[in-house]
């Protein structure tokens, strides 16, 4: 019996020193952190940035009706390519044909009157010139006709006095006085033409000047009749659609019979169709207000085209907008009375370098745009990067009991870094950080290539304290079954 109870009490006594070992072990290891750990490497590294968006082609125009009227003819469809100037439509133009052939009728009309004219005025201006012609040969008839009459005066003067001294025969005397008053009669009768040939010219004169005005009022009735002309022919083009350019017709809502009607907004009935511009194809998505800075122009990009799945399109970025669009309704923010906190995109329009020929405009597309690349640089996984105040970094028993205010502030300054292994305990490292790829950032300073820092998990990395004592498990997690 006493032996039994030696057993009993030795197994006891076994038991509370087994206990005591393990508690004393559990106890140990209360403050051991357990944590995933990754290297610090070299590589390449390149900074994205992503969007979502759709296809639109660079230039297109969507064709309105320029005169109201009702559809007679559509002679493209739906996806047909076109060329510049080439006839798309027509609109009835029975009524613009008929004032087209009234006004040249009218042109025709005005250009007889004008020629009629200046035939009028050519012939009125050579009988006026006849008369200018008439009246110096008048005047010069006149001047030699004075001249005769000056010597016949002279012989009659000189005959009277012979006479009176009886010299001359009364015969000869009366032949010179017969002479001396027909040479009279002669000027008065040369004076007389000059007069009525100086009338004449003034009425020729006033002829030419009536067919000179109006030649001119011909002139003017052409340039009337000229301008109606025009003005009908521009609104018989009219009728016609004629492509502005080159392209798709990516649009065509109207049908032959339909009445269109020109400059109504946002009617179906004032757009005829809708031409692209298909040689220079772009992505027009819309990238994060936190992410626009870094957006440059000429920056490389890949688009992807939900409607071409495992296809990836090489593009650039050639146009960056200057105006926050709000997320949730897509308005300008400047002409939004939406609270300012709201999330904003900005408007990025990549190209494609080499479009494919299936693409069409409004295919949904994501884009991934290179905004910074490096060549083997110091590099690391983006979830080992955190960040603690000057004030986490002081072990508790060196903390001041009653810190001053500029002591406590101070403390609050946070620094970004990384917890590196030395040994079995962990370390912060203060670090400057660079480009950010898709799963690692650049390290610029503070780390070097080999470096075990902490990577996991993302709830340790958040907590663990510096100094803190680790044990290095970097298993993969186990699966749990369903």
């Amino acid at each position: 019996m006493q032996g039994k109870w030696k057993i009993l009490i030795g197994v006891g006594a076994l038991v509370l020193v087994g206990g005591g070992v393990f508690a004393s072990i559990k106890y140990s290891q209360r403050d051991i952190v357990t944590i995933q750990t990754g290297k610090v490497i070299q590589e390449d590294l390149a900074s994205v940035v992503t969007a979502s968006g759709e296809i639109n082609p660079r230039t297109y125009i969507s064709i309105g009706a320029e005169y109201q009227g009702q559809i007679t003819d559509i002679l493209v469809k739906e996806g047909d390519h076109v060329q510049k100037g080439q006839l798309l439509a027509k609109i009835d133009s029975a009524q613009s044909a008929s004032d087209v052939a009234a006004q040249r009728a009218a042109l025709d009309s005005a250009e007889a009157d004008a020629a009629a004219s200046k035939a009028s005025a050519a012939a009125s201006e050579e009988a006026y010139k006849a008369g200018q012609e008439n009246i110096a040969t008048l005047k010069a008839t006149l001047n030699r006709t004075k001249a005769d009459l000056d010597r016949y005066e002279s012989d009659f003067k000189r005959g009277d006095q012979l006479y009176k001294d009886k010299l001359i025969s009364k015969s000869d005397y009366d032949q010179r006085v017969a002479a001396f008053e027909g040479q009279k009669a002669a000027m008065a009768e040369a004076q007389s033409r000059i007069v009525q040939a100086e009338a004449q010219l003034k009425q020729l004169n006033a002829q030419f000047l009536g067919a000179q005005a109006q030649y001119v009022g011909t002139q003017k009735k052409i340039a009337q009749a000229q301008a109606g002309l025009n003005r009908s022919s521009d609104i018989l083009k009219k009728h016609d659609t004629i492509a502005p350019i080159a392209g798709l017709v990516t649009y065509l809502p109207v049908r032959v019979g339909e009445t269109v009607v020109p400059g109504v907004q946002n009617s179906a009935a004032s757009t005829i169709m809708t031409i692209a511009d298909m040689s220079i194809v772009t992505a027009e998505v819309k990238i994060d207000e936190t992410d626009i800075v870094n957006i440059k122009m000429g920056q490389p990009a890949e688009i992807t085209v939900d409607a071409i799945p495992n296809k990836t399109f090489a593009g650039h970025v050639i146009e960056i907008g200057n105006t926050a669009i709000l997320r949730s309704t897509g308005l300008a923010a400047s002409t939004s009375n939406t609270s300012s906190q709201e999330a904003k995109d900005f408007k990025v329009v990549v190209a494609m370098d080499a479009p494919p020929d299936e693409i069409r405009p409004g295919l949904s597309c994501a884009t991934k745009i290179t905004t910074a690349t490096r060549k083997n640089v110091t590099a690391i996984p983006i979830q080992a990067l955190t960040s603690r105040t000057k004030g986490d970094l002081i072990p508790d028993k060196d903390k001041p009991i009653n810190p001053d205010p500029a002591t406590v502030k101070a403390n609050k300054e946070e620094s970004q870094g990384v917890f590196i292994v030395k040994g079995n305990k962990v370390e912060f490292r203060k670090v400057e950080t660079g480009i950010t790829g898709a799963t690692e950032i650049e390290v610029l300073s503070g780390l070097n290539p080999g470096d075990e820092i902490v990577t996991g998990s993302y709830q340790t990395i958040r907590t663990i304290k510096n100094g803190a004592v680790i044990k290095i498990d970097n298993k993969p997690p186990v699966k749990k079954a369903s």
